[in-house]
């Protein structure tokens, strides 16, 4: 019955133009509010088990990956870490792109012990031995922050002075898909703004678009996010721009 009433409802409404829409599909950002961290941890370790096996990242993509970290530091050995990896594909694929490609994983759940080249390790966290080590940071992982801002202050303050932090993004990670599962949307085109609300003249910022070869090949934008200065601070809470 009250499926009928719905599809009634969804019938009268595309009548005169307008449909019904998830509320975290309206904004340009979305963040999922948990209860505590504790909520958040066991909620990220759960859904890194259910999907072990499956990998969003593609061939495709850590090609163009690859290709801008070759021409950004040529003739070095070029480190790096992933942040998000779950079963270590993308560290270890752009390993097997190039002997100057270096990456190790990172992931919240204790099953990274099962993979090459991967940490256990929650990604907001700051640790000492990481800081302005990587010549690279790499993730398609943002919209699982709890707090996006404190992530990506950690990816910036690990990589070195020009160094560069590459984000994949595609429609997915926008409002529409933000969720208990991944809590951070936001929408590709609006992420620079959120990175310069953030971050202002610390950072530059370009990008670019192509298909991915993997779920049904959407488009898939890299920020190439390069910072500027030795140590990066915020200029702005989340609380400020999220509750805007």
């Amino acid at each position: 019955m009250m499926n009928s009433v719905k599809e009634l409802i969804k019938k009268i409404l595309n009548y005169f133009g307008y449909k019904i829409s998830k509320i975290q599909s309206i904004p340009d950002f979305y963040l999922y509010k948990y209860k505590d961290y504790d909520e958040y941890k066991k909620v990220q370790i759960f859904h890194n088990k259910r999907k072990i096996e499956k990998i969003f990242a593609d061939k495709k993509t850590l090609n163009r990956v690859g290709n801008i970290l070759l021409d950004k530091f040529p003739n070095k050995l070029i480190t790096g870490i992933c942040h998000g990896s779950r079963n270590g594909f993308e560290q270890n694929y752009l390993r097997d792109l190039s002997p100057d490609i270096e990456a190790i994983g990172t992931d919240i759940s204790e099953t990274v012990h099962s993979f090459e080249n991967s940490l256990q390790l929650d990604f907001h966290d700051e640790k000492k031995d990481f800081i302005g080590k990587f010549d690279f940071v790499f993730s398609n992982s943002l919209d699982q922050s709890w707090n996006p801002k404190k992530a990506l202050t950690t990816w910036l303050n690990q990589i070195k002075r020009n160094g560069i932090l590459i984000l994949e993004y595609t429609e997915a990670h926008g409002p529409k898909g933000a969720s208990e599962k991944d809590p951070f949307g936001v929408r590709p085109i609006n992420l620079p703004y959120i990175l310069t609300m953030w971050f202002g003249s610390q950072i530059s910022i370009s990008h670019t678009k192509d298909k991915k070869d993997n779920y049904k090949n959407n488009d898939a934008w890299l920020f190439v996010v390069t910072k500027n200065i030795e140590k990066v601070e915020p200029l702005i809470s989340s609380e400020e721009i999220f509750n805007k």
